[in-house]
């Protein structure tokens, strides 16, 4: 699947205008574009003063049933009554297209940014994640992807090392970090874990605060393991991130239960994420909009930086996960 040479230059105002009109929404204002890389995300208000989003998934990159797999998702959880943003059923359905892209619409959900040092919104947090994966476990995804080290870093290692952006003399010293990293990383992943659907992406970046937390972009749902959607969430010194487990884990502990062994993983998914979001806006950077907003890629202190991040956390990888007492 190639999709690193596509980009949104036919995706026009008319073209999304005419998309709406086919659902039954007539657009009055807005057309505001909100900021997502991986698709095309427009806020508007119809004509009853309404306001949705608007959202063009990238072609190629997910099938029609693994969206409809995280629109699926998305309803288990409003059914649930977690607060988040499902897509819209119209027409009888949620998933629409046009003039080649697939897309959906949602409601557009208010509200000020999550406060990642605010303790009382973190327990909120940690309880509605408990009731996000309470849901998850109802179910199963059978057309989206599992976590696992062939994604996250056998594809992206090889990606990066067929990559021109890499500077040529810097190359082999960021490989060589690449591989260490790789290596110590098949020794410490285990897959011994209770497979979930997960948010995939949940930080605070994806979470709205108004009398309490709201879910956005569900876009990187995969199964995985619950440690996934709470270890970003986490931030500070090994003292600060004790306590921010606790807190966390306690409300989590609430609607689901949590294995400990998990937390030997944090580090394995850390490093995971470094190496596929580099591979990935190295993949994307046909897109127009990748080099307007990644600039610093076409550096050589950038790669250096890089090369030093990857050799500082293969050594992290090493050290013992952090401990926490039972939570019952």
């Amino acid at each position: 699947m190639n999709d690193a040479a596509f980009n949104f230059h036919t995706l026009d105002p008319e073209t999304i205008i005419d998309a709406l009109w086919d659902t039954g929404i007539r657009v009055e204002s807005g057309l505001t574009a909100l900021n997502s890389y991986e698709n095309r995300v427009y806020q508007f208000t119809d004509e009853d003063k309404r306001r949705y989003v608007a959202k063009f998934y990238r072609p190629q990159r997910w099938s029609a049933e693994q969206i409809l797999e995280e629109h699926t998702f998305a309803l288990d959880l409003k059914a649930d009554e977690v607060p988040l943003a499902a897509p819209l059923l119209l027409q009888g359905k949620t998933l629409h297209q046009h003039a080649g892209f697939w897309f959906a619409i949602f409601p557009s959900l208010g509200g000020r940014q999550y406060e990642s040092d605010n303790e009382d919104q973190m327990e909120a947090v940690g309880r509605f994640i408990g009731r996000i994966h309470q849901t998850a476990a109802k179910g199963a995804f059978h057309s989206r992807p599992t976590m696992g080290l062939d994604e996250y870093i056998l594809q992206p290692l090889q990606l990066l090392e067929n990559s021109p952006l890499i500077p040529v003399k810097l190359k082999p010293l960021l490989l060589a970090a690449l591989e260490r990293l790789g290596k110590t990383l098949q020794q410490c992943w285990h897959t011994d874990w209770r497979p979930l659907r997960l948010h995939g992406d949940c930080h605070a970046g994806n979470i709205l605060w108004r009398d309490g937390p709201s879910f956005v972009d569900l876009d990187d749902a995969r199964t995985g393991p619950a440690i996934q959607d709470l270890w970003m969430l986490i931030n500070g010194d090994r003292q600060e991130q004790r306590i921010q487990w606790d807190i966390l884990l306690e409300a989590y502990g609430e609607f689901s239960d949590f294995d400990l062994h998990e937390l030997s993983l944090i580090e394995p998914l850390r490093a995971m994420r470094m190496v596929y979001y580099l591979a990935w806006v190295v993949r994307r950077w046909q897109d127009p909009a990748f080099p307007r907003s990644f600039p610093w890629m076409t550096d050589e202190d950038f790669w250096r930086r890089q090369i030093g991040l990857f050799t500082e956390q293969e050594k992290l990888l090493h050290e013992p996960p952090i401990q926490l007492a039972p939570v019952f």
